[in-house]
């Protein structure tokens, strides 16, 4: 039997990822994605690609009724914890609303055997590492709590219309096709693209926060093939790297994978989590996937050789910003108001 599944942010960098793994498993794969983080180009080949946004709902009845969708991998988000606090609207629009009107198509559906959700490691906020699945989430940015509602949407969702689900908390991933001109999220491609363009790595405050990393490949395939796993179904899991660094220590892994001297710039410290990672038993029992497959030393050097073939990126400014106060000095002197951009 051929499956139809349908992965949005399939054009972004998990999502296409995921999207190309269901394609080899030999599903009839839709993506959509508006393509405001991603690239028409990372959808893969075999699969439909559609233009539009989760936040249409005009778009994604259309969809559902076209396809008649056997499961449902929603990765379309914007993960920006730190900006997160300064775009609000557009954070719960995009992560709330565009998720809703996912579910409430796939319950009206009556054919999606599971709802994937991939959530984050951010709902954990302050939780001393390394966090389990059976801590209360208590996040501390608007992101972390997006991500949490429609987990908690997902569950009550369940009970009332029986829609399976599985959840995905999935933290600082990289890897080749992530969006390395994206100046407020992902670090590892923020450091790659400095360094190509010959600029300092930039750290907020001392650097002695510490990370776990994840490389792709430790997170793609097990979102994909948790749908195969009865065991999986209803379960909430951590997924990605075990060992955490400090970003300082990041830096001096990126430069070296880049095969340039480390610089760095120190800024101003940030509203931030100071340490957070995860415990994979969950995952390791359930779906028996182990972290860190891939060292960081050679997911880093992967990811340089994609990020060298491609070169250095102009960094996006973000054009909605909505409170731009107590914003870190580095992006205020960025801001573009969101009264501008409309």
């Amino acid at each position: 039997m051929t499956y139809t599944s349908l992965v949005t942010g399939g054009a972004g960098f998990i999502g296409s990822h995921v999207a190309a793994d269901l394609v080899r498993a030999g599903h009839r794969v839709v993506v959509l994605d508006d393509l405001s983080g991603g690239d028409a180009a990372n959808v893969p080949e075999g699969a439909h690609f559609h233009h539009g946004s989760v936040c249409d709902p005009e778009v994604v009845d259309g969809l559902f009724a076209t396809w008649k969708f056997d499961y449902v991998f929603h990765l379309a988000a914007y993960a920006a914890e730190g900006l997160s606090h300064f775009i609000k609207r557009y954070n719960y629009t995009n992560n709330v609303i565009g998720s809703v009107n996912l579910i409430n198509a796939a319950v009206n559906a009556e054919t999606v055997r599971c709802f994937v959700f991939t959530s984050s490691i951010a709902v954990y906020g302050h939780a001393e590492p390394p966090m389990t699945e059976d801590l209360t989430p208590a996040p501390v940015d608007p992101y972390g709590i997006a991500k949490y509602a429609v987990e908690q949407e997902l569950k009550v969702t369940h009970e009332m219309f029986g829609l399976p689900y599985i959840i995905f908390r999935p933290h600082n991933v990289y890897g080749e096709r992530q969006n390395i001109g994206d100046r407020y999220r992902n670090v590892i491609g923020i450091f790659m693209n400095q360094i190509l363009r010959g600029e300092e790595c930039t750290v907020f405050g001392d650097g002695e926060q510490t990370r776990a990393f994840s490389h792709i490949d430790d997170v793609a395939l097990p979102i994909a093939r948790s749908i195969e796993n009865p065991r999986a179904y209803g379960e909430t899991f951590n997924i990605g790297g075990d060992t955490p660094y400090t970003v300082n220590h990041l830096a001096g892994a990126v430069a070296a994978a880049m095969d340039a001297p480390l610089r760095v710039r120190h800024l101003e410290a940030r509203h931030e989590v100071v340490h957070a990672f995860s415990s994979h038993d969950k995952a390791r029992d359930i779906l028996g996937v182990g972290a860190d497959s891939v060292s960081l030393d050679d997911g880093l050097a992967q990811m340089a050789a994609w990020a060298k073939k491609h070169g250095p990126q102009e960094p996006s400014v973000f054009s909605g910003i909505e409170v731009s106060r107590n914003m870190p000095p580095s992006w205020q002197a960025l801001v573009v108001p969101s009264e501008q951009s409309e």
